[in-house]
């Protein structure tokens, strides 16, 4: 499936059979298949203890050596699997992508108008914007992104993705907003973005908004965006 019918402006571009043996026989996983699976379950206990640490003391606050530790890894055997600090929030940055486009597959799956599909799964995007711990990683990483240049890179690099996905869902028949223009459909793609990404900083200084509140406000502020 392409990511979106439009030609991406100049400043978008410049971001970017085996066959089964007998069923009387019992395959044992071949030792290639075994190390990869432990490879990267090695690789996803060292994102979730890094992500842990960025949380808790900021990306430069957190070393190597309390990364390690929280992961229950010697340092020596983490860089087996990433080179760098920088390359493990990276990959923390690959992993939300991978997310993203799970929502999206999602919503493409769901029958019915685009509009109903939409603000009736705005509680899984409110929740996972209210999670505190994610909330913190996130504003984390935005912080990184403003001191080094390569992960403002990947981030705005996802944010294109998120966008062109989104306008593509407007563009398609389910949608009300298929017959208009590309600069109406930025606009409308960037604000429902701000209303969903809001919700991390108002997580932060509100610490008692819940999923129930931010939906009485978000669901009709979302409608409004996906009427002509």
């Amino acid at each position: 499936m392409s990511i979106s019918s439009s030609a991406p402006s100049s400043s978008e571009q410049a971001l970017f059979e085996q066959v089964e043996p007998p069923a009387t026989v019992t395959r044992k996983p071949s030792k290639k298949h075994a190390d990869a699976e432990l490879a990267q379950a090695r690789r996803t206990q060292v994102l979730n203890a890094a992500a842990d640490c960025f949380r808790r003391r900021g990306y430069h606050g957190a070393g190597m050596a309390e990364i390690s530790k929280t992961a229950g890894m010697s340092a020596g055997h983490i860089y087996n699997y990433f080179a760098s600090k920088e390359e493990i929030i990276e990959a923390i940055i690959a992993r939300d992508m991978d997310e993203m486009f799970s929502v999206f597959n999602q919503l493409e799956a769901e029958p019915g108008a685009l509009l109903d599909v939409m603000v009736n799964c705005a509680d899984n995007g409110v929740a996972r914007k209210l999670d505190i711990e994610r909330a913190a990683l996130q504003l984390e990483m935005l912080s990184e992104a403003a001191r080094n240049d390569k992960v403002a890179r990947l981030l705005q690099h996802n944010d294109l993705i998120a966008r062109q996905r989104m306008k593509q869902l407007l563009r398609s028949e389910r949608s009300l907003l298929r017959e208009h223009s590309e600069q109406e459909l930025d606009a409308r793609v960037n604000i429902i973005f701000t209303l969903f990404g809001g919700l991390l900083m108002r997580r932060v200084l509100d610490p008692d908004l819940t999923v129930e509140t931010a939906l009485q406000g978000l669901r009709p502020a979302l409608r409004a965006m996906l009427l002509p």
